[in-house]
C-alpha cells in the first residue's frame, strides 16, 4: 500500500529518463531519522503511535539534517516515508529548507516505526525500574525479541487501531508487536522491490524514517551480525548515505554521515542510554 503527498507532487505514470544517470558511474541513497519527536523528549516508548515532531525536533531537522544535506551538495528526485506525522514533519522541513516545491513523495506503512508492543506510550525509565534495566535493553535491542503485545487496556491501543492513516492495512498482518527481525521482514519488499529500483536506476533518492527502520536497513546493507547491531543506535537528524556502483548494482565505500562526528557520537550515546523520567504532558 503507497499512497503520494499530494502537497509535493505526485508521482508520474510515464518512465522517466534520469539525465543524471546517463554521467553517473555511482548512486547515493540517504536514510534519515525523523526529528526529535515529542515522544522523544518524554523518553516514551512511542512505535506506532502517531506522535509529532517536538521545538526541538523541528529546529535540528532544519539545523542538522538540510545543512548537512545542503554542505554535500545533496539533491533528490524522489523522497520515501512512512506514514507517521514526525517522519511527514521532517519531510516538510528538509523540502522548505532544500526548496522543493514538486519533489514526489511515496508513504508507505512498511518504513513505519517498530511497533513497541505493550510498551507503547510508557516513559522507559519506569519501564526500567519496572521491569529491570536488562530486560528493557533487551526489548529495546535485541534482534528477536518481541516485546509484550499490545493490549486494548494500554491507552494508546485505539488511537493506533483506530488511526485513519493504517485503515489498508490488512488485518491479519497488522502488528501488536515486533522484533528488529520482524521490522527487517516488513521493510525489505519496499527496500529491494522498490526503493533500490529507483536507486540502480539513478534516482536520487533520501528515505526518511525511523530508528528501528535505519537500524533494519543499515543490518541488511552492511550485513551486520544479529550481535553486533544491538550496539548500533542512530541518532535524530542525521543523513547516513550509502552508494552504489551502478554497473554492478553493489555497494562501494563506507556509509557516511553527514554530520559533525563528535556530534554524532554524542546523539549516538544518548540514543543508547535507557534514560530519565518523563517530564512534562503525554500526547
Amino acid at each position: 500500500m503507497e499512497f503520494i503527498r499530494p502537497s509535493l507532487g505526485k508521482i508520474f505514470k510515464t518512465t522517466v529518463a534520469y539525465s543524471a544517470a546517463a554521467n553517473m558511474n555511482t548512486n547515493k541513497v540517504v536514510l534519515l531519522r525523523h526529528g526529535e519527536s515529542e515522544f522523544n523528549k518524554m523518553n516514551l516508548f512511542c512505535g506506532w503511535h502517531d506522535s509529532p515532531l517536538s521545538e526541538k525536533g523541528l529546529e535540528y531537522a532544519s539545523k542538522i539534517a538540510v545543512a548537512g544535506l545542503r554542505k554535500h551538495k545533496m539533491e533528490f528526485d524522489l523522497i520515501y516515508t512512512s506514514l507517521l506525522l514526525r517522519a511527514h514533519q521532517t519531510v516538510d522541513v528538509i523540502a522548505n529548507g532544500m526548496n522543493y516545491s514538486n519533489l514526489p513523495v511515496r508513504c508507505h506503512w512498511r518504513l513505519n516505526e517498530r511497533h513497541y508492543g505493550n510498551l507503547t506510550g510508557y516513559n522507559k525509565r519506569e519501564m526500567a525500574d519496572k521491569f529491570g534495566e536488562e530486560q528493557i535493553q533487551i526489548w529495546r535491542r535485541s534482534y528477536d525479541v518481541l516485546p509484550p503485545k499490545i493490549v486494548p487496556e494500554n491507552p494508546f491501543y485505539c488511537k493506533i487501531r483506530n488511526n485513519p492513516k493504517f485503515k489498508n492495512i490488512p488485518e491479519d498482518i497488522f502488528p501488536d508487536t515486533e522484533s528488529l527481525k520482524e521490522v527487517i521482514a516488513r521493510v525489505l519488499p519496499l527496500w529491494e522491490c522498490d526503493i533500490m529500483k529507483e536507486v540502480l536506476k539513478g534516482s536520487r533518492v533520501l528515505v526518511v524514517a525511523h530508528g528501528t527502520v535505519v537500524r533494519a536497513l543499515i543490518k541488511h546493507i552492511d550485513g551486520i551480525g544479529e550481535k553486533e547491531i544491538t550496539e548500533l543506535n542512530i541518532p535524530n537528524s542525521v543523513p547516513c548515505v550509502f552508494e552504489y556502483d551502478l554497473k554492478t548494482c553493489k555497494r562501494v565505500n563506507k556509509m557516511q554521515y553527514l554530520a559533525d562526528e563528535e556530534y554524532v557520537k554524542k546523539e549516538q550515546e544518548k540514543v543508547a542510554k535507557i534514560g530519565d523520567y518523563t517530564t512534562g504532558k503525554m500526547i
